[in-house]
């Protein structure tokens, strides 16, 4: 539809241009009075109509045709050989339709020189089309690159979650552990979101929040009293209706039981707060150094991943602040939404 309203527009504009050059040398020429000898308003009617002809001429035929890097130097003699047949043409049309017309030096400038700022005037036109054109292709193929990236970005969230919560589960199954039912119960509703949602471009921020909470809630079932939670994911409902990336705040928080479990005393602070668009989610854990250097070689995917999608998604409406001091991770998190 826009591109309809574009080209519609455009339209519209050419006729709006060439009406007012129609209009104008009736409103200076007065047939009725006009000077023996001179040109009637009829003949520049006319020639106005075959200049408007050379116009497209050379917008859609020379200058594609000729003006390019093999065949540029062509394009200068086929505009040549154009002004000097339109000369004569104009001329074979005066003497035949206007035979009263005097032929001197006035006449002969008037026949030759009203083509040249047509011929100008289209080049410079072609070349404006063709720059926005160039300037369009560039946008969508730097947007098909960052939809690619994108897509790729949120195919790795997914395997990434999912290899963490099954390497659990299999450590709960040789246990033979009562949790492990309840806990493939909520993965299995994590999992319903990921599938169904996360493709989609942005989810509510309500549907974001609830799968946070599925999430906490199915480490608290893993972990029991082995760790201290405390989450305030509590938004106002207005802030709830707004958009977010889906799965963008999730990698925190898993990044925070990935590496704030197995050490003394572990403890995970989560809060999410929200007012007029603007979203604050902090995220804290106790980590070991020695443990953290000791993880696999992909334990950056999830907090890269994330930078990345925001980097993509929010430039210049996200601060992501990430701090280590005194063995706590801090992450602080600010995000403009819709």
């Amino acid at each position: 539809m826009t591109r309809f309203n574009s080209k519609y527009t455009s339209i519209l504009l050419h006729l709006f241009i060439w009406s007012l050059l129609f209009i104008l040398p009736h409103l200076f020429i007065d047939d009725r009075n006009i000077r023996p000898g001179s040109f009637p308003g009829s003949f520049y009617t006319i020639t106005n109509l075959y200049n408007v002809g050379l116009f497209y001429l050379n917008a859609f035929v020379l200058y594609p045709l000729f003006f390019n890097k093999r065949r540029w130097w062509l394009f200068i003699p086929a505009i040549a050989l154009v002004l000097i047949g339109s000369y004569h043409l104009k001329l074979l049309i005066t003497k035949l339709w206007y035979p009263e017309v005097i032929l001197d030096e006035w006449a002969n400038r008037i026949l030759f020189f009203p083509t040249v700022p047509f011929l100008i005037v289209s080049t410079v036109y072609r070349l404006v089309v063709d720059k926005i054109a160039y300037d369009k292709k560039q946008k969508e193929i730097v947007a098909e690159q960052l939809s690619i990236k994108l897509k790729f970005l949120r195919s790795q969230i997914s395997p990434h979650f999912i290899f963490n919560v099954l390497t659990n589960l299999v450590s709960l199954a040789r246990k033979k552990s009562e949790l492990l039912e309840p806990l493939l119960i909520k993965l299995a509703d994590l999992m319903r979101y990921m599938l169904y949602e996360s493709d989609e471009r942005k989810v509510t921020l309500f549907k974001e929040v609830e799968y946070l909470k599925s999430y906490i809630e199915l480490q608290t079932l893993r972990f029991g009293d082995d760790v201290i939670i405390n989450a305030d994911l509590h938004l106002p409902e207005k802030e709830l209706e707004r958009n977010i990336e889906p799965m963008l705040l999730v990698p925190f928080v898993e990044n925070a039981f990935k590496h704030g479990m197995g050490i003394d005393e572990p403890f995970i602070e989560i809060h999410l707060a929200g007012e007029n668009g603007k979203l604050e989610f902090d995220v804290k854990n106790k980590f070991s150094e020695n443990r953290l250097e000791s993880k696999d070689p992909a334990r950056g995917i999830g907090l890269e991943n994330v930078r990345s999608r925001l980097m993509l998604l929010y430039p210049g409406k996200h601060k992501l602040i990430i701090l280590k001091e005194n063995n706590i991770f801090h992450i602080h998190l600010t995000l403009e939404l819709k």
